[in-house]
């Protein structure tokens, strides 16, 4: 299924975090914090300014973007845990 978001709404896929290990401790997964780093998945066309013009992503799909631990929504397409956020809740593209 295909998402399209609207206006300056941008859709994440949080990227997994590799696993530490201290000693044989395990460390449930609702115990462990939500990864800050996600992939762009689709992007609006951008935020609609009071002269009626629009002022274009940032972001583009495929970029590598650090975001707030307890930004956006959480939503489930296809079995996929994705994130909607707002543009302006990105806090940087890394790379």
């Amino acid at each position: 299924m295909n998402i399209t978001p609207l206006r300056e709404n941008v859709v994440l896929r949080r990227l997994e975090a590799e696993e530490e290990r201290v000693g044989s401790i395990i460390i449930p997964d609702s115990a462990k914090e939500k990864p800050m780093t996600a992939e762009v998945i689709a992007v609006g066309k951008g935020k609609v300014l009071k002269d009626g013009s629009r002022q274009a992503p940032e972001v583009k799909v495929g970029d590598t973007v650090l975001i707030g631990k307890y930004s956006g929504s959480e939503v489930k397409l296809d079995g996929e845990d994705l994130l909607i956020v707002r543009e302006d809740e990105i806090l940087g593209i890394v790379g």
